[in-house]
């Protein structure tokens, strides 16, 4: 290949080729042993070969060397070395499953839908989380090419019928261990605010004591090479052995140390440099808080980036399982003020770079990674004393974490929030260590974040999509359900503030509002309210009776001085309207009614349209009978409310 770069090509000029020809390499490969393997090269660029030999049943080996090589290949859908582990572990808890069978089928022919059933009951009783998952590999793997040709169409339609998901009942909250049997159970939900406090709290403090351990060892380390008169005994004999550990990456025994590889006095002279394996929790957790990504993407940051004026850097990080070529994102974290890296995700991502600078340059071979530590060799089996490595370059899970042991080993080890008392009363329960993982703060920024947006799915979707954001972070989790539950009583009491008003300003406008007469309601006692005596003996015999209540006068109303054109829910602002005891039935049912609409109408519909009637019969009217006249008046109470006749048929829900 000769031609390269911009303007190699163009109308008429044919691309630049390599020389010679090309073979790629065959995706199964057949040793002179006998053993069968499959390479994988995946896309996060780490490499492993499974054995199909080792398995039971030699004649499936060939089928499934060649579906699981697909599987696992360019167009395959396991495209990373934790995915093609989880895979090659599905298709080996089946053939051993298939192989201690009394009758195995020996070839893929001869497999049954009655196989495939058994196989799913088996699971289900030793693994019941997983037993789905390992159905829906087995039927990914089965429609290849190298096995769909093999195995019965029946099998294949047995494998495509849809299965019930596994359903695991959310931990109640706050609860990390029963009292009564002491068990512990994993918890999946975010933590409450003052959990959160506390948590980010210990991380930035313990972030903060290595960034200043680091800085304090380079600051002795340039004195002594700069002007080693001005370090005093121990920091010159400090300075020297910094010196050596800089240029070689090896971390002599300290002066009085018997020597001894293990010695923790090497560890705490590596620290002066390097950063440790020790060290990882609580950078690795603050690092997913401030990013608000999951573990796999942190664990994943590059060391390329670009700064952005000093204002921004913007770096191209990877987001697993978003389907093929379409794993890296390229995001812009703000840098902030200096002195202020621990509370922004650039100033944090460029402090972790400052942190690593040495490891990554004493590594033996270059790492696209951020992370790369000091570790003690003879401790990793490596028959070194030390080994500057890159702890997630061949498996994100080759170092563990354990972020719930860092939390209950620090000096001040972090609680989760007092658990209720006996029977669920509030008040000092028991205290439990706080529970942390990587998706429990992950859930915790998802809500923080949709909580900032007002609860606006599509601006509080930042890596996943509104159903994935939904789903696996925001549904079921206390704190969010508290706020929504903030928010609507907040929405309810603003709705019921605003239909009182709507009432207040209806009965100023309409006369004053009803008179409500709480006595006898006979004629006598009309003419004492102020009626007229015609008005008072037609108001008794029920001839001026409206849906719910009485008009005084109707073809007068008190604003427009006309005949009365409004509906019956506004009679009840009006002045001419006149209540009784007698009406109380009849009001009663209208409640009831109102009820039933208030179920079937969104919330702010039902405020618009019967929000100031509701009002004034539950705060104004109902009030002011006694609980013996309103329990009698439920006995009498109509089976139909009549509000259809209030309402036009076509605004009917």
């Amino acid at each position: 290949m000769s031609r390269r770069g911009r303007g190699s090509t163009g109308p008429g000029r044919t691309a630049a080729l390599p020389h010679g020809a090309y073979t790629p390499a065959a995706p199964v490969q057949q040793g002179a042993d006998g053993t069968l393997v499959v390479a994988f090269h995946g896309d996060d660029g780490r490499r492993a070969t499974f054995d199909v030999s080792q398995l039971p049943l030699p004649g499936w080996h060939w089928a499934l060397a060649a579906a699981f090589a697909e599987r696992i290949g360019p167009a395959g859908g396991l495209r990373t070395h934790a995915a093609a582990r989880t895979g090659w572990g599905s298709l080996v808890r089946l053939m051993r499953f298939l192989g201690s069978l009394p009758q195995p089928p020996t070839v893929p022919g001869e497999l049954t839908p009655e196989h495939v059933t058994a196989f799913h009951a088996h699971r289900t009783a030793t693994s019941p989380a997983t037993a789905r998952q390992d159905l829906t590999r087995a039927r990914l793997l089965f429609i290849r090419t190298g096995l769909r040709e093999q195995v019965a169409p029946q099998v294949i339609d047995h494998l495509r019928r849809p299965l019930p998901a596994a359903r695991t009942p959310m931990a109640a909250t706050g609860t990390a261990a029963s009292p009564a049997t002491g068990s512990t159970k994993r918890l999946t939900s975010g933590y409450s605010d003052g959990e959160l406090a506390r948590l980010m709290a210990a991380l930035r403090a313990d972030a903060a004591q290595i960034r200043d351990r680091i800085r304090a060892g380079e600051d002795i380390l340039r004195r002594y090479q700069r002007a080693p008169q001005t370090l005093d005994e121990n920091d010159h004999a400090l300075g020297r052995m910094l010196e050596q550990m800089a240029a070689t990456g090896q971390v002599p025994t300290p002066p009085g140390t018997r020597p001894n590889p293990f010695a923790p006095e090497r560890l705490v002279l590596a620290g002066h440099l390097f950063l440790t394996l020790r060290d990882l929790p609580p950078l690795l957790l603050l690092a997913a808080a401030l990013s608000e990504r999951n573990s796999e993407t942190v664990k994943e940051l590059p060391v390329a980036h670009r700064t952005l004026e000093d204002r921004a850097v913007e770096v191209v990080i990877v987001k697993r399982r978003r389907g093929a070529n379409r794993w890296q994102e390229t995001v812009t974290w703000e840098i902030g003020a200096p002195g202020r890296e621990l509370h922004t995700p650039g100033g944090f991502y460029l402090l972790l770079l400052e942190l690593t600078a040495r490891s990554r340059r004493l590594r033996g071979s270059p790492s696209p990674l951020l992370w790369c530590v000091w570790r003690n060799g003879h401790g990793a089996g490596l028959g070194v004393a030390d080994d500057h490595c890159a702890p997630f370059e061949h498996s994100l899970r080759g170092t563990p974490i354990l972020p719930s042991a860092w939390a209950a080993d620090r000096r001040r080890p972090l609680l989760a929030d007092p658990q209720p008392g006996p029977n669920g009363a509030p008040g000092p329960g028991q205290v439990l260590p706080l529970q942390v993982s990587f998706n429990r703060i992950k859930t915790s920024m998802e809500v923080r974040r949709t909580k900032r947006m007002g609860g606006h799915l599509p601006s509080a979707a930042k890596s996943n999509t509104m159903p994935v954001l939904f789903r696996n972070y925001l549904s079921g989790d206390p704190v969010i359900a508290s706020w929504a539950e903030e928010v609507l009583g907040e929405a309810l009491v603003d709705a019921e503030q605003a239909a009182l008003l709507a009432h207040e300003r209806a009965v100023r406008a309409a006369g004053g509002g009803p008179r409500i007469l709480t006595g006898p309601a006979d004629a006598a006692a009309l003419a004492k309210a102020g009626l007229a005596p015609s008005a008072a003996r037609q108001v008794a015999d029920g001839a001026l009776d409206t849906g719910w209540s009485a008009c005084a006068d109707h073809d007068r109303h008190p604003l427009t001085q006309q005949p009365c054109q409004v509906s019956f829910l506004d009679c009840f602002h009006c002045g001419n309207c006149l209540i009784t005891r007698d009406h109380l039935p009849r009001l009663l049912a209208l409640s009831d009614a109102l009820a039933q609409r208030r179920r079937e109408l969104p919330e702010r519909q039902w405020w618009q349209r019967y929000g100031p009637a509701w009002v004034a019969v539950r705060q104004d009217i109902l009030t002011r009978f006694t609980p013996a006249e309103l329990e009698q008046a439920q006995t009498h109470k109509p089976q139909d409310a009549l509000l259809d006749l209030a309402e036009n048929p076509w605004e009917n829900p």
